[in-house]
């Protein structure tokens, strides 16, 4: 594997062009904050060693710990310039800075757990006084499945060619030698198992997102009880999460403390998600974390992400990795109570996130909800 740089020099030309970036009003980012945080600690692996001798093994080794007991970590050196990641901020600015009578014509289909194109900030009916204050825009992979399926507002029509381009080079550069390393971890005889449920070209979920938490007044915060109530875990494979300034991702330990994840420059935040554990019958952590009040030196800023959200083809089972020596000697299970495809399994956990309204109602009194065939979800401690 051979992590390919993606610069003005590499990346294909398109009727846009870097130049069109210029016409653009730039993204700028907020100042870090001076507050003084339980800083998460987390491992930092340096994609570059992965084709030096014994690189690898060393990154596996490193990264052991992190995917059993935390499920947060940082990679770095990941063949994007800084330029191409500023653009992309830039482009996400600029559309979520477009009326809401522009946006909502990209909406997603909720009802039917569709979580392709603009969604918007949705009022809490349960808080009268709170504001919803995040939006999404989320692209499909670049492939024929999905050729024509969705429209894009004429602001992003002319960069699409860069943001496909950057979008494939997430998943190769990132998702592929992350997929290699757990194949090592879980000492899989075939180091590319996990490889070949999650090509980029076979139908799968997998999706780049624009994300922004708009700021509120302490008044609203204190109205959702400052975020602390979000504890939730992510349905897919990895989440790739670009470094912003804006202090506000919290992490749930082993310990049951919450720990903020800082933002390190020149990495991209890794998470381990439900799909990972479900392959590994929980033994890779699907970390649970949430986003909070930033602090107050930061309370006025936007919150803009990038993220890229990783999946395997739809048709993978979400059974237990049958040939790993490690799994085996833990004796894991599967955590559902019947073959379950991955497809399927997007749709339920979708359809909870996307409609939190209709899933208040399924949750039980100790805080459960059943998902899909017999595995439950649950609401974590504030």
């Amino acid at each position: 594997m051979s992590v390919t740089t993606v610069d003005q020099h590499s990346t294909q030309p398109s009727a846009n062009g870097d130049q069109g970036f210029l016409r653009l009003k730039p993204y700028v980012h907020p100042p870090d904050t001076k507050a003084e945080l339980a800083w998460a600690e987390l491992v930092t692996l340096d994609l570059e060693e992965f084709d030096k001798p014994g690189g690898k093994e060393r990154l596996a080794k490193q990264l052991e710990h992190a995917v059993h007991h935390v499920g947060f970590f940082y990679v770095k050196n990941f063949g994007l310039s800084q330029e191409k990641i500023d653009q992309q901020f830039t482009l996400a600015k600029n559309f979520f800075e477009l009326p809401v009578e522009e946006k909502e014509k990209y909406e997603a289909n909720y009802a039917e757990g569709e979580n392709n194109g603009w969604r918007r900030s949705r009022p809490d009916n349960h808080r009268p006084r709170s504001i919803d204050n995040v939006e999404i825009f989320n692209f499909p992979k670049f492939t024929k499945d999905f050729e024509g399926k969705y429209a894009y507002p004429d602001l992003l029509k002319p960069y699409l060619p860069e943001v496909e381009v950057f979008a494939r080079a997430l998943h190769g550069n990132v998702v592929l030698p992350l997929l290699r390393l757990f194949a090592i971890i879980l000492q899989l005889p075939d180091e590319d198992y996990l490889v070949k449920q999650h090509t980029y070209e076979k139908k799968s979920e997998d999706h780049f997102r624009y994300m922004i938490y708009h700021p509120r007044t302490v008044e609203q915060w204190a109205a959702v009880d400052n975020g602390q109530g979000g504890g939730h875990t992510d349905l897919g494979t990895v989440t790739l999460l670009f470094r912003q300034p804006v202090a506000g991702l919290q992490i749930l330990g082993d310990d049951g403390n919450w720990t903020w994840v800082s933002a390190q420059p020149g990495t991209i935040t890794v998470n381990i998600a439900d799909t990972l554990s479900h392959l590994s019958g929980g033994w890779l952590k699907s970390s649970v974390h949430r986003v909070v009040a930033p602090p107050e030196d930061q309370l006025t800023f936007n919150r803009t992400g990038l993220l890229y959200f990783a999946r395997p083809h739809n048709d993978t089972i979400l059974e237990p990795i049958p040939d790993s020596p490690v799994l085996q000697a833990a004796g894991v299970k599967s955590r559902f109570n019947r073959k379950v495809t991955m497809e399927e399994w997007v749709k339920a956990k979708s359809l909870v996130q996307l409609n939190p309204k209709d899933a208040e109602k399924r949750y039980t009194e100790n805080g459960k909800i059943e998902v899909l065939a017999g595995f439950q979800d649950q609401k974590y401690k504030k």
